[in-house]
């Protein structure tokens, strides 16, 4: 029989399910997203109690669909595009996770990030599964008429396993609330009634939540700033570097400089920029809604992009994509403290070089989670159609980050393991504990 590809992330490794070999898409070296999943799982097992006979449900989706999108381009011609949802569990509640639209999005990396999905919700103790979706396009090279028929006929696809109470998209990489809009509308008119509670990161007027658009970036700076306090970091006097520039990098590094740190570093798909006594993140911000990139930004010095990770700088946020961080770059970060700001741009031995240098990582599925908690917090609105203001839902975002975010510090103190590791056993265990209080049907 041949060996899962769920089930294991190196050669010889043993599960509770059995010993199985490296599924022949990996290797040592690129494991790919699932891959860095399925090690991370790994290393979390020997954790959980009595609850590690359950493991394995961790490694593998509940359920993965994979849909064709074809569409008539605006000159007559019909395209076929290829969309996946992955709902990787929902033993805690309805699956949820954002959809990215992006040319290399492949379903081991859907995969991947459905599966974070459900330790970051399991962190921060809301009662969602995790599940992930993504179209492999170009949204550039796309019309904005061509882009609302992928997007219709994707919602139309994925429909079927979709909806409030079962799976609630939102908005991720190449995204916006337009999409979501359309996602909504898309489901509402196949099932002959609205239902606003089918995607979240929707606009104010379709029953968005007030805060949705910077929580990502402010999860960022208060898991920062609560981790500076444990580490004795000043936080008015650290100097900041930002891969990726958008609503998560932007906001952070936003809201870092308002606390006064400096920013002194930003690197985004159009160029890496460096000013030593701080950019002007707001007129960076600006520049950047008006070009599409840091690239030009007159008041900084332009660096070849490599160079940004030799930059000097006490806290680093790598807000792109996933595998950012790596054994090549890891022995050449200067900075104290990481806070991931992207789903898995650290590698597995990147983490273990990291920490032989003491730098501090704050994982992404604790780091990020800022996100998600006002999604729900959207999605419980557009139940009760009541909605909060803008200071109820930053007040309620800030303490639910900082009460996670104290209970896993203390797990990694406690077992004496990183924080990826700490995060992983408060999730896994809670996800575990679900499963098998809900035992197995039928």
């Amino acid at each position: 029989m041949n060996p899962s590809p769920y089930a294991s992330t190196h050669a010889g490794s043993s599960s509770l399910a059995g010993t199985h070999t490296l599924p022949s898409y990996l290797n040592a070296d690129h494991l790919g997203p699932w891959g860095i999943y399925l090690q991370q799982v790994d290393r979390v097992i020997p954790y959980l109690g009595s609850l590690a006979r359950w493991a394995e449900t961790l490694k593998r989706p509940k359920r993965a669909l994979i849909v064709d999108i074809p569409i008539q381009l605006d000159n007559g011609t019909v395209a076929h595009f290829e969309g996946y949802r992955v709902q990787h569990n929902t033993s805690r509640g309805p699956g949820k996770g954002g959809v990215r639209f992006h040319q290399d999005v492949t379903l081991s990396e859907v995969m991947a990030l459905s599966a974070w999905m459900s330790i970051k919700n399991a962190a921060v103790n809301v009662p969602f599964g995790g599940a992930k979706g993504g179209i492999r396009v170009d949204p550039k090279t796309l019309s904005i008429g061509e882009l609302e028929r992928v997007t219709r006929r994707y919602t139309s696809e994925i429909g079927i396993i979709i909806g409030p109470s079962k799976d609630i998209p939102a908005p991720d990489v190449n995204t916006n609330e337009k999409i979501m809009a359309w996602m909504m509308d898309t489901y509402s008119m196949n099932e002959g009634a609205t239902a606003t509670g089918v995607v979240t990161g929707k606009p104010i007027d379709l029953g968005g939540s007030l805060g949705r658009r910077e929580a990502t970036g402010r999860g960022v700076f208060t898991v920062g700033c609560e981790a500076a306090k444990r580490i004795g970091l000043d936080i008015p006097s650290a100097r900041i570097a930002v891969q990726g520039f958008g609503n998560v990098g932007g906001i952070a590094a936003k809201l870092f400089a308002q606390a006064g740190s400096r920013v002194v570093a930003v690197q985004d798909h159009s160029g890496t920029i460096y000013q030593e006594s701080g950019l002007d993140v707001s007129a960076l911000l600006n520049h950047v809604a008006r070009t599409g990139g840091v690239h030009g930004f007159a008041a900084a010095q332009a660096l070849i992009d490599d160079q940004f990770w030799d930059v000097p700088c006490d806290i680093l946020i790598p807000a792109a994509l996933e595998g950012q961080i790596t054994a090549a770059n890891a022995h050449r970060i200067q900075a104290k403290m990481i806070i991931e700001g992207a789903n898995g741009p650290t590698t597995p031995q990147a983490d273990d070089i990291l920490e032989d240098r003491h730098i501090l990582v704050l994982p992404d599925v604790i780091a990020n989670a800022g996100g998600v908690t006002v999604s729900y917090f959207e999605w419980v609105q557009d139940f009760s159609s009541f909605f909060w203001t803008e200071d109820e839902i930053n007040a309620r975002l800030v303490r639910i980050m900082q009460d996670a975010f104290g209970a896993i510090w203390q797990v990694a103190q406690d077992h004496h393991v990183s924080l990826r590791t700490a995060t992983f056993i408060v999730a896994c265990k809670r996800i575990l504990h679900s499963r098998e209080m809900r035992g197995l049907y039928p």
